[in-house]
């Protein structure tokens, strides 16, 4: 290597000189950055694969305890290690922060299923001026058969909250290979640190009103690397979003549930009063039924609102 300079508390390794790139466009910038953990089977390859379409290749060594980032430099990367580990979110950021220059950012994972010959269509929609942001998506056209029922309903799931939560109509939200417009890089927040950071980024462009497009990739599913248990990942990834729909759809949140108690509240009461009248009995279970979902509701109800004018402000000041 030409040279290592230090970075904070992470380390930055150069891209070797004279090394031949075949770059996608003489007038675009492109850059991949790839977040890895434990990837020295695999990045080596990545790299090289993805140095054929882009101008740069920036691996974020998350804290690797193998030759992850040695293996990534040999091959052409500039590399950035953290240490300790900080999460895929945080590798995300550094990536982007680290993407000066580039007219195109493409994020991808570094454990091989993902194809860097997918890049050119990717980065099409964005250089044709069609898309701020590109999804690659596994389940464009459905599911595939040999995927795990587990994993479809898993992934149904977590897309459906990701859309009430974004706004944004996607086939597959937790893909982790992307392409952004340079010109996005700064709505993201990043404040997911884990796996839940792909469902964040389409919340914040959905937020921020990016023309957002998909387009078919090829995924191996024979060389999934992943050391997170996937149900463990899928449940702390809807935790995630559910806390953001908490924060940014209040509105949906508490004060629609809470209408809605509040209406069976008082038709309950309605009813009883009518029953009452005539001469009918009130029972203390329902009666106490009654007055809980009248208080419950209007509780939920004012305090989605409240969270509202909040969350309103708190955007305006920002």
């Amino acid at each position: 290597m030409d040279a290592e300079m230090v970075i904070g508390k992470s380390y930055r390794f150069l891209m070797p000189q004279g090394v031949f790139r075949e770059k996608q466009t003489a007038s675009h910038n492109i850059t991949v950055i790839l977040p890895a953990y434990n990837e020295e089977v695999s990045i080596g390859s990545i790299v090289l694969l993805a140095r054929r379409y882009a101008d740069r290749v920036i691996v974020v060594d998350d804290g690797s305890s193998d030759r992850t980032a040695e293996i990534a430099a040999n091959a052409g990367a500039e590399v950035i290690v953290h240490s300790p580990n900080k999460g895929k979110g945080m590798a995300f950021k550094t990536g982007f922060e680290a993407a000066e220059g580039a007219d195109i950012i493409v994020t991808m994972d570094s454990d091989g299923q993902h194809n860097p010959a997918d890049i050119p269509k990717l980065v099409a929609p964005i250089l044709k001026g069609e898309a701020d942001l590109v999804n690659g998506s596994r389940y464009l056209y459905g599911h595939a058969t040999n995927t795990p029922a587990y994993r479809r309903l898993g992934q149904t799931i977590l897309d459906k909250v990701t859309i009430i939560n974004s706004g944004i109509s996607i086939t597959d939200s937790q893909s982790g290979f992307r392409a952004f417009s340079a010109s996005t890089k700064d709505i993201f927040r990043f404040n997911a640190q884990g796996m839940e950071i792909e469902s964040e980024m389409l919340a914040d462009a959905g937020r921020s009103g990016l023309r957002i497009k998909e387009v078919e990739i090829d995924v191996r599913y024979d060389v999934d690397c992943s050391t997170e248990n996937p149900v463990k990942h899928g449940l702390s990834v809807l935790v995630k979003v559910c806390k953001d729909i908490e924060f940014n759809k209040p509105l949906c949140c508490f004060t629609l549930p809470g209408v809605v108690f509040g209406i069976c509240g008082v038709y309950i009461g309605l009813s009883f009063l009518q029953t009452f009248y005539l001469g009918g009995s009130l029972y203390f279970g329902p009666t106490i039924l009654m007055v809980m979902l009248t208080l419950v509701g209007t509780f939920m109800a004012f305090t989605g609102i409240l969270l509202h004018s909040i969350t309103s402000l708190i955007r305006n000041i920002r």
